[in-house]
């Protein structure tokens, strides 16, 4: 499975994107502010808990999550980054670097969260089960 974050609005509050399932368009997706700067490391560009996380290819996994008390799907071996999840949420506040995804786009927000989650958790569980090798591509 390839799920993919199409970065298409990057201003001072937030990161807004489109989120594809194997090529078929799903929800949004809001991220923190983009600051990377090509080519430097992570530490002289990232500012905690208000950084979106590199542009890449990563891994997704589902792991318990001892901060919302349940099973997430997990980024793995993101640069500088750790315990970066796909979850619900509407706003940058709502996130440390994770993605949020939602079915509505507001200025710097996206709505209806849990059903954008409730839709795609499934399908990357499905995956998962299946011994299908899920990937996230942020770019």
């Amino acid at each position: 499975m390839r799920i993919q974050v199409s970065r298409v609005q990057c201003d001072s509050a937030c990161t807004i994107g489109q989120l594809s399932v194997d090529g078929v368009p799903q929800c949004y997706s809001l991220e923190d502010v983009v600051r990377e700067v090509p080519g430097e490391p992570v530490a002289s560009w990232k500012i905690f808990g208000k950084t979106a996380i590199p542009r890449g290819l990563y891994r997704v996994v589902i792991t318990p999550s001892a901060h919302f008390g349940r099973d997430l799907p997990e980024l793995l071996d993101v640069p500088g980054f750790s315990g970066v999840r796909i979850h619900p949420g509407n706003v940058a506040a709502d996130t440390e670097g994770c993605i949020l995804v939602g079915m509505d786009k507001g200025a710097d927000s996206i709505g209806r969260s849990r059903i954008a989650f409730d839709a795609l958790f499934p399908k990357i569980q499905a995956a998962i089960a299946a011994n299908d090798e899920v990937w996230i591509q942020v770019a």
